[in-house]
């Protein structure tokens, strides 16, 4: 081909350069890697990950692309043995490949901080304090006492001091209000357990309804567990004698796992229960529920010392279980007084 009639390289070069933008675009907002969404912080976190997705796209294509061009170019032919021309010294190349990583870098970096920010993560370990009492010993003389030691009294100085909580905390909107719901969260080998304060359920599955803001307070008893919801995009660690925090809004009812993300133990796979976001009505159906359920294993549980009952208590729940009747009970009775 004439040299006249080849195309420039530098229409080849955008050309290239918009393919490799229009791809890289359409993987980013196509990818389908991330689950449903079903918190308010979720969003926020996809979007990130979507500009990292087409970032690395475009980086792949762009390296994968010049590595394919150039193994076909400068292939060895047939008959030339000689070296290639070498290329050192070229200072505005290596300017580019050192500058534009370095604004990628940087940028994901404002970006995540940003995001993190947004989803409350600078809230918890700024928004609480804890006051801690130090016991003082005062001594007092009288000055005509006949006591040689003296009036011997004990104070306590009380201090505060931060409360270190880490987690997620409440969005730069909702910073000065407080949470909907506070559940407290346990971790064990290997189990999760929720204590609902404010009603005094206890129970081994998170009930919350749509719509309200959730705050967990998050503890474990032994080792190192990590709680996470894929579908909220929320994570945070249990760690024994630090407390955490965690905070979301649901946006979709439904069913969705929670998973320990840390190596725990010998069943660690095992560790996995239920987040249930009910809508506001079955929520308060849930908790009425609940309530009465346990307040009656708290009378089976009374039920269980038979001293503190009489026999009528006692055996009322086998008499309805056998299908005898008060009327029964009452001719039983009065046959075993006629007989003695």
């Amino acid at each position: 081909m004439d040299e006249k009639e080849k195309i420039p390289v530098s229409l080849l070069t955008l050309t290239a350069g918009i393919v490799v933008t229009l791809v890289s675009f359409w993987v980013g907002q196509n990818h389908g890697l991330m689950p449903e969404q079903a918190s308010q912080q979720a969003p926020l976190v996809d979007k990130f990950f979507s500009v990292m997705m087409t970032i690395g796209t475009a980086l792949f294509l762009v390296v994968e692309g010049a590595i394919v061009i150039a193994v076909i170019r400068f292939r060895h032919r047939k008959g030339d043995d000689t070296d290639a021309a070498p290329i050192i010294g070229n200072l505005p190349l290596e300017a580019f490949w050192t500058a534009i990583p370095a604004i990628i870098v940087i940028g994901l970096g404002i970006y995540s901080v940003e995001v993190y920010r947004d989803m409350g993560g600078f809230d918890p370990a700024t928004g609480h304090t804890m006051a801690h009492h130090h016991p003082t010993v005062q001594v007092a003389y009288l000055p005509e006492s006949n006591l040689s030691g003296g009036l011997i009294a004990q104070t306590e100085n009380t201090t505060t001091e931060p409360k270190k909580i880490y987690g997620f905390g409440a969005t730069p909107d909702t910073e000065t209000t407080p949470a909907d719901l506070v559940v407290n969260v346990t971790g064990i080998q290997f189990a999760w357990l929720f204590n609902y304060p404010e009603s005094g359920i206890m129970a081994g599955e998170l009930h919350v309804p749509l719509g309200a803001d959730v705050q967990l307070n998050i503890a474990a008893q032994d080792v190192i567990h990590s709680f996470w919801v894929p579908q909220f995009r929320l994570k945070q660690d249990a760690i024994p004698g630090q407390n955490t925090e965690l905070r979301f809004v649901a946006t979709k009812t439904g069913t969705y796992p929670i998973v320990c993300a840390e190596l725990c133990g010998g069943y660690h796979g095992a560790m996995r229960t239920q987040l249930i976001v009910d809508t506001p009505e079955a929520y308060q159906a849930w908790v009425a529920e609940n309530q009465i359920a346990q307040a009656e294993n708290r009378d089976r549980a009374i039920a269980l010392n038979p001293h503190n009952l009489s026999v009528s208590e006692f055996l009322a729940p086998y008499t309805e279980t056998l299908g005898i009747n008060q009327h029964a009970l009452a001719q039983i009775k009065a046959e075993a007084i006629a007989q003695f």
